[in-house]
């Protein structure tokens, strides 16, 4: 049965989402690494039931996900991915890649995906971005985008002519957030809002970690002016069925499910061979050397991205 989630208009580019966005990246490899028919279920019955929006990555691996759960549904979602891609080559069959594994003629958001990377973004990646602008003029993308942690990037793609929509991570404790402290990521997407930039929001239960406090992480997150929409990762119905409710109908009694839920990384360190790789790509600095070099996952800071999972060449991080 399809419910009432309120939809916001995207910014200045005429996309309307639900203010609840499917967040993928948990059912991925990096994560859960659900199988394709049992992940596409959750996804066709969170849009069934009323969701518009779904989240992705070229990283996350959920594209086969999404194409499974469209054929299960009459529902066209608006869809949002990205791409790590430098090069315009490289972008360029990102784009082409995400068209073809999930069938669609447009990608409606294309961001850089940026979650580390500082305000030299669109300098360093500049024909990436290029390549999205360029996409976009031919009708194959409707909006483009960034995603990221920093708060310095942020602060540039409030200025970015080009881009459309942000997609900044921000969380009531400041979790996972970059070059900057919650106040100046605050001030940053508020010079986006005010430049007509679409936001949504990412990690705003700390990937988890503030799952505890479900009710009064996500009043924050609702009190920012501005938003369009707030990305949960979702693995199962309960979840999708629990967030669609207090989405339409506000705080309600918590279910088991979402309460005392917790997952971490941890680096295997007979199989780590101490090559820093996940300490340089982690996007929230949560991984340091041990005193024997070899990683050591600060659980404290851990936004349960797991990016790190892809990065190692060892294979020696895994979700417990």
């Amino acid at each position: 049965m399809k419910t009432k989630i309120k939809k916001r208009k995207f910014g200045n580019t005429g996309i309307e989402v639900t203010e609840l966005c499917f967040g993928t990246l948990p059912m991925g490899p990096l994560q859960m690494d659900m199988g394709i028919e049992e992940g596409s279920e959750v996804i066709a019955s969170a849009l069934d039931k009323g969701v518009n929006f779904i989240d992705t990555a070229q990283m996350y691996g959920t594209y086969a996900h999404i194409k499974a759960a469209l054929k299960k549904t009459s529902v066209k979602p608006v869809i949002a991915t990205k791409s790590f891609a430098s090069s315009y080559q490289n972008m360029e069959r990102a784009v082409e890649e995400a068209l073809s594994a999930m069938e669609l003629d447009c990608i409606d958001i294309f961001h850089l995906h940026a979650a580390r990377t500082d305000d030299k973004v669109f300098s360093e990646r500049a024909e990436a971005f290029q390549c999205l602008l360029d996409y976009r003029k031919k009708g194959k993308i409707r909006a483009v985008g960034l995603s990221t942690h920093s708060v310095k990037a942020v602060n540039k793609a409030s200025a970015m002519d080009g881009v459309d929509i942000v997609f900044p991570i921000i969380n009531k404790t400041g979790l996972g957030i970059l070059q900057g402290t919650l106040q100046d990521m605050l001030a940053a997407i508020a010079r986006c809002v005010a430049a007509g930039k679409g936001i949504y929001l990412m990690k705003v239960l700390g990937g988890g970690n503030l799952i505890n406090d479900y009710y009064g992480s996500m009043e924050f997150a609702m009190s920012l002016p501005g938003w369009s929409s707030i990305a949960l990762g979702m693995v199962s119905e309960e979840e999708v069925e629990f967030n669609i409710r207090y989405f339409v109908e506000g705080k309600i009694e918590e279910a088991p499910r979402l309460t005392g839920v917790k997952k971490k990384f941890i680096a295997m360190e007979v199989v780590c061979n101490a090559c820093g790789t996940c300490i340089e790509k982690c996007p929230s600095q949560a991984i340091v050397a041990g005193e024997n070099g070899k990683a050591f996952i600060q659980e404290e800071l851990c936004t349960l991205c797991g990016y790190c999972v892809n990065e190692c060449p060892q294979f020696a991080i895994r979700m417990i």
